[in-house]
């Protein structure tokens, strides 16, 4: 996902996956037919196995036929997976692998064979098929495979130590695993099931993938679920769903089964019929993680870390098995700075280590790039070694702390999806809906659950000058800067905000158009009119948001504020009219813009408007006192006036910049999907530069002419993001099959610029905050773009070229 050279010749992405356990590489965060767990189904003699929690070893109990199976030896593992009538545990140091026979038992015991042992080489990712084991060595990513049911401990397919892999999962006679090198899926094995899987997803680059009998699903990079393979009975027709809704997952034969992040509950589709696997026993049971077998499933309760089994191949047993207390994760001696450690996770594992909490959503570092060769753009080179440092992205996995996912999911407020939302903006005011929703909350920490995914109902208020809330104590501070307006005389410029002056959208209500009683035309923001205590306190924080910041900046990129109005529960504000509209609506919205808009057809008025943008945001970093966050940069908040000029707008967001780490750490993420800084998302870490990547996602849209996220119509390899969909083909100096189609070619200049723009861009969404340039570096590489637009490339020095294109 993320600049160098416009003359690279070899470019390579550094896709390395974030794990649960801080210094080894050891858990999945997804669960399926063959991926490990701390709980596994063998199919064929439903048997349904698990790690016991708060015991001096954390051994193996397993359930058949009503009968509780004890498991030798009794040791400590932190992973099992079962097959087509066997199951496999790795031990917790990682150094072997032991496979156990479930179609018979001696004395209720199961007895063990051992197919891998070495002292040195550690193995992670245990993968069971139907015969087949897999596993990854932790530290080459190298893919081994053993037989795991007949022929216990025999060589089986692997792909070769040529390849390395950051994942790997299997289903019935092939396995798959995401590669190193480029995120994308390579299968293996027998038959044609797993060449038609990979072949399916092609170069789409992945962050988790999991198998079933005969298909596979995983999360893309932007965190959107697509699954690839047969699909007789249904089981790839994901419900449509947003960016990083679900995270753990659970296939089967024909169905699958997805953990929806913001609550824990389940959701099945696919099987025989569609609604077999739609149980009462999974009601409102939120879910630590999901197993799969061929016809039913499993799954490990957040409540009390019981588990409960439900669908039709279950149906005639009961539903709460007593296994008792199952570890929701591998015990380790490691400390976990990054996740966090699961609670009660030193009674968990009696006293031998603790469990890190999962990290629910995995993301690749930022990619390292070569430095420039271009001599039209010479630039100092970068002293700084390549990164390889793992961000660690927190969702689920604790007591009671559940609170954000919603924050960058499209439809969980409004059930709305959003880039199939009809945008109502047809002007251009302080913000529009385009599809793009508000999200807001992050992980917290604090519940009188024993597990997450429990939402905090505290509402945050920003840092605005210090200034707290007193009712009419707005309208004295801010009287002497800018206009106050009574409600009737806002209602009448409005037509009483009728629905045919409505033009869009902002971060606490409704714009509309309006004409003043002296002529001007304006942009009015109403506050949404709900009488819920919730929504009128999220108005209060928005409302005070703009009103205390646009009231003291002035500058010709930022929309200009007029007047405010605050009667009773009506809160109003009045903005400088942009008569162009917003750039999301000539970007996207084609049919309700002027084709011959200049916009249109060339690069030099699209470079100029992402200066404009980024001479705006530049402001508010390094300019205004104290420095601002507008935490919502998005093509919908870039405004256009009468003379395409671009406008930031809408800062009901914003936030003055945190005065020390420890405060940035307790601001909760809130932005829009496709656009929020993923750094700042998941850790809650808020500097500027998470602006720097909104900008980052808005040039790549103004380059491709794709939406933040779209659905890829071309290779029907469904929603993705126009980071995930242009950075790979930029980054492999293919930027010409990424360009927007509507804008005529390149002259010679225009497409130095062009490439300027796209390896800018691409710095501005590295996923590390700190890898991303500040924004007077943005502008200067911009302006240097637009000087080579006019043909006048000597007109600004080449040092002005300072981002390090690494």
């Amino acid at each position: 996902m993320k600049i160098s050279s416009p003359c690279s010749l070899t470019i390579t992405i550094n896709l390395i996956v974030i794990t649960l356990i801080s210094f080894s590489l050891h858990s999945s965060v997804v669960y399926c037919l063959g991926s490990a767990s701390t709980i596994a189904i063998t199919y064929g003699t439903d048997t349904v196995c698990g790690i016991i929690a708060a015991e001096p070893t954390q051994r193996i109990q397993c359930y058949q036929k009503g009968q509780i199976i004890s498991v030798q030896p009794n040791i400590s593992f932190e992973a099992i997976s079962g097959g087509y009538g066997f199951f496999c545990g790795l031990r917790s140091d990682g150094f072997s692998i032991l496979c156990w026979d479930t179609t018979t038992s001696s004395n209720l015991t199961f007895k063990p064979k051992r197919i891998y042992y070495n002292k040195t080489i550690k193995m992670t990712d245990l993968a069971v098929g139907d015969a087949q084991v897999c596993a990854r060595e932790v530290n080459s990513g190298i893919a081994k495979g053993w037989r795991g049911s007949h022929e216990a401990g025999s060589k089986s397919t692997s792909p070769g130590d040529a390849l390395s892999f950051r994942a790997i999962t299997s289903g019935s006679g092939f396995s798959c695993g995401i590669l190193k090198n480029n995120g994308t899926v390579l299968c293996w094995g027998n038959g044609s099931i797993g060449a038609e899987i990979q072949r399916h997803f092609g170069n789409l680059p992945m962050s988790t993938l999991v198998a079933g009998e005969s298909h596979a699903c995983g999360l893309t990079l932007t965190g959107i679920l697509v699954c690839k393979g047969n699909n007789g009975s249904g089981q790839l027709d994901v419900p449509f769903s947003s960016a990083y809704e679900f995270s753990g997952l659970a296939l089967g034969a024909n169905f699958t089964c997805a953990i929806k992040a913001r609550n824990g509950l389940v959701a099945c589709w696919g099987g025989k019929n569609r609604f077999e696997f739609d149980s009462s026993v999974i009601d409102n049971v939120s879910f630590e993680s999901i197993v799969a077998g061929l016809d039913f499933a499993c799954g490990l309760t957040s409540k009390n870390l019981y588990m409960i089994c439900w669908g039709p191949g279950w149906s005639n047993m009961p539903s709460d098995l007593p296994l008792g207390m199952i570890i929701p994760g591998p015990c380790v001696q490691a400390s976990c700075n990054t996740c966090g450690t699961y609670p009660n996770s030193e009674a968990l594992c009696d006293g031998s280590g603790n469990i890190c909490k999962s990290c629910q959503i995995q993301f690749p570092v930022a990619v390292s790039l070569p430095p420039t060769t271009s001599p039209s753009q010479p630039v100092p080179p970068s002293t700084k070694a390549p990164n390889k440092v793992s961000l660690a992205f927190v969702i689920v996995g604790s007591v009671g702390a559940f609170v954000g996912i919603c924050s960058i999911v499209f439809c969980i407020w409004t059930g709305v999806c959003g880039f199939l939302r009809k945008n109502t903006h047809t002007s251009a005011q302080p913000t529009t809906t385009d599809g793009n929703v508000h999200t807001a909350a992050v992980p917290h920490i604090g519940s009188n659950v024993p597990t997450s995914r429990s939402y905090s109902s505290n509402l945050q208020s920003p840092r605005i000058m210090g200034r707290q809330r007193s009712g009419s104590s707005t309208l004295s501070r801010h009287a002497d800067k800018t206009r106050i307006f009574s409600f009737s005389e806002l209602s009448s410029a409005t037509n009483n905000f009728t629905l045919e002056n409505k033009i869009g959208a902002g971060s606490f209500g409704t714009v509309y158009k309006g004409k003043l009683s002296d002529g001007r035309e304006v942009a009015i923001k109403r506050g949404e009119t709900s009488i819920k205590m919730k929504k009128f306190q999220e108005k209060e924080i928005a409302f005070d948001a703009e009103l205390a910041l646009l009231s003291r900046l002035h500058h010709k990129h930022l929309v200009g504020l007029i007047g405010f109005c605050e009667e009773k529960d009506e809160r109003l504000l009045v903005y400088e009219y942009m008569s162009n509209g917003s750039l999301h609506d000539h970007l996207h919205n084609k049919n309700n813009i002027d084709r011959s808009g200049s916009i249109w057809n060339s690069w030099k008025m699209r470079i100029k408007i992402a200066l404009d943008a980024a001479r705006g945001i530049e402001y508010l970093h390094n300019y205004a006192v104290p420095p601002i966050i507008h935490r919502d940069i998005k093509s919908s908040n870039i405004l256009l006036d009468a003379n395409w000029t671009a406008r930031v707008s809408d800062f009901g967001l914003s936030l003055m910049e945190p005065e020390s780490e420890h405060e940035s750490m307790s601001i909760k993420a809130v932005g829009t999907v496709g656009y929020i800084d993923p750094e700042y998302y998941v850790l809650n870490v808020l500097t500027t530069k998470s602006d720097v990547y909104g900008l980052g996602v808005v040039l790549l849209e103004l380059l491709t002419g794709k939406r933040a996220v779209f659905k890829n119509e071309e290779d029907g390899t469904g929603p993705m993001g126009v980071v995930e969909y242009a950075g790979p083909l930029i980054l492999a100096g293919q930027l010409q099959k990424v360009l927007d189609k509507t804008v005529g070619l390149l002259e010679m200049n225009e497409a130095e610029a062009v490439r300027l723009v796209a390896y800018t861009a691409m710095h501005c969404v590295h996923l590390e905050g700190k890898e991303r340039p500040n924004m007077s570096d943005i502008v200067a590489n911009l302006e240097r773009a637009l000087a080579l637009c006019e043909d006048n490339p000597g007109s600004l020095s080449p040092a002005t070229l300072s981002i390090h294109l690494e």
